[in-house]
């Protein structure tokens, strides 16, 4: 009876992977071959497995080797925190999802401080009509 091959995980030679040459103390190189998961490197970084939020946020980052990175992450909605190395792409991901969220925020401010200005303006309107501002006032 044949396994179905998706049931098996992939041989080490078919997964991504990267090499590194490290000298020794001692004078002797060494190759260090790192397998990537792609399963790990296909999630997006800004949801959170736990809650599903889509506010994941970094709080510590560093570059590791390979163009990969170092990163401590947090969701504010459920706290949950996370330290790993991901992906070049997976990071670059994140990084376009926080400019979102930063461009909608500005957005959002500017919106509301219109508004603001405009109530404020509206209300200085009415009370120069109703007479309710006097030279004491300034």
């Amino acid at each position: 009876m044949n396994q179905d091959q998706s049931d098996q995980p992939a041989h080490p030679s078919t997964q991504p992977q990267s090499v590194r040459q490290v000298v020794l103390p001692s004078g002797r190189m060494i190759e260090v071959v790192h397998f990537h998961d792609t399963a790990t490197d296909s999630r997006v970084l800004s949801d959170c497995p736990a809650c599903g939020s889509d506010l994941v946020q970094p709080l510590a980052w560093s570059q590791a080797a390979d163009g990969r990175w170092n990163l401590l992450l947090e969701c504010p909605n459920c706290r949950r925190s996370e330290a790993g190395t991901f992906a070049r792409t997976q990071v670059e991901h994140l990084e376009d999802h926080l400019d979102e969220g930063l461009t909608a925020m500005i957005t959002d401010l500017q919106r509301m401080a219109q508004a603001n200005l405009i109530a404020d303006i509206e209300r200085f309107t009415r009370a120069l009509q109703a007479d309710q501002i006097l030279p004491e006032d300034f």
